[in-house]
């Protein structure tokens, strides 16, 4: 018997997604929401039992303890949440801290729960406290029972309501703030039920951010033509690898493959280096990259920064002759020029 079984939803649950947008969607059917930089996680609740599933089926619960302590201090013998695990530091939000709680050594999850406590951002109630199916309302109604249900929570601020508003001016604000504590903007339609796995009715608006890289070495597709750029920024004297470029137009692939053919063989990257073969790839080989001599500057966007690299791959603006390698410095990672706006017209 599960020990959900009071509950109609039950873990595990695939939850809501959204699609990506440039820009934030107007109209009264609209709800905007910060996008916060954390693990999306669902909340069940059922007399003293709690999980904690990620947003893939995976339990997170006993990576927190303290968010589990948390949502049995709630005043509510049965619920389930949709919100986001974060960790908030001086500095703004810490997803390398939020990584390194991802560890199988019970004592050292303990310890950074108490060192750098979590918290959850609720920004969806799916089950009420009297078992109702909150999931088949349309999100204005849920909205109203979550600020609602909101009351049960115990003070300490580990579990609150994500914002919300309908006032579009405020959403533009939120995506222009401050880039370490905010990630981009979500805008949902109010008049939409929660929508299991679907992206039909949420919009993602992200943050957009520059920087001017080296290129130091690239790797090749099995044809032998350049697949991806490797990039790099100067910490000291040291050019440390810190992303990718991976999607370019056949224009810029024949522009990558001139300029950068000839420095084929080169000094490549005399600090942190790009990683070789993983469990995670499959083929060996396309972990073999070339390095290049540190001559060539491009302009690239990116999102996000983990452990001074990009999270995510990057996307190639322009390539910058006019730029001396040894200026494209890590500070770039450490204080990012925000172009939001811009790339969004």
């Amino acid at each position: 018997m599960s020990t959900f079984d009071d509950l109609p939803l039950q873990p595990p649950v695939e939850p809501m997604e959204s699609r990506q947008a440039a820009k934030i969607p107007i109209g009264d059917e609209w709800q905007y929401e910060p996008k916060w930089d954390g693990f999306r996680c669902l909340v069940f609740r059922s007399a003293g039992n709690v999980e904690l599933e990620s947003k893939s089926g995976q339990s997170l619960t006993r990576y927190f303890p303290e968010l589990v302590a948390a949502a049995l201090a709630v005043d509510a013998g049965r619920f389930v949440l949709d919100g986001e695990i974060y960790i908030e530091l001086d500095a703004g939000f810490d997803f390398d801290a939020l990584l390194q709680r991802i560890h199988p050594a019970a004592s050292r999850v303990a310890r950074l729960a108490v060192e750098t406590p979590a918290r959850y951002a609720a920004f969806d109630l799916l089950v009420n406290a009297s078992g109702e199916r909150c999931y088949e309302w349309p999100l204005q109604r849920r909205r109203i029972e979550l600020e609602r249900f909101a009351r049960s929570f115990a003070d300490g601020g580990t579990f609150a309501p994500s914002p919300a508003t309908t006032d579009v001016d405020i959403a533009r604000r939120w995506l222009a703030g401050d880039t370490a504590r905010l990630d981009g903007v979500i805008a949902k339609r109010v008049d939409a039920p929660y929508a299991f796995g679907s992206r039909d009715a949420v919009v993602k608006i992200k943050r957009i951010y520059t920087a001017d890289c080296v290129v130091g070495g690239f790797r090749r597709s099995p044809d032998g033509k350049i697949a991806s750029l490797l990039l790099g920024l100067y910490d000291g004297d040291e050019l440390d690898h810190v992303g990718f470029v991976g999607s370019m137009s056949a224009e810029q692939r024949q522009r990558a493959a001139a300029l950068l053919e000839p420095l084929a063989g080169g000094s490549g990257f005399s600090g942190a280096a790009p990683g070789g073969p993983s469990r995670w790839r499959k083929d060996p080989q396309s972990a073999a990259w070339v390095p290049v001599d540190p001559a060539i500057v491009v302009e690239i966007t990116f999102d996000h920064v983990t452990a001074r690299r990009f999270r995510h791959a990057s996307k190639l603006i322009r390539w910058r002759p006019d730029k001396a390698p040894e200026q494209c410095t890590i500070e770039q990672l450490l204080q990012p020029k925000d172009t939001t706006e811009r790339h969004a017209r």
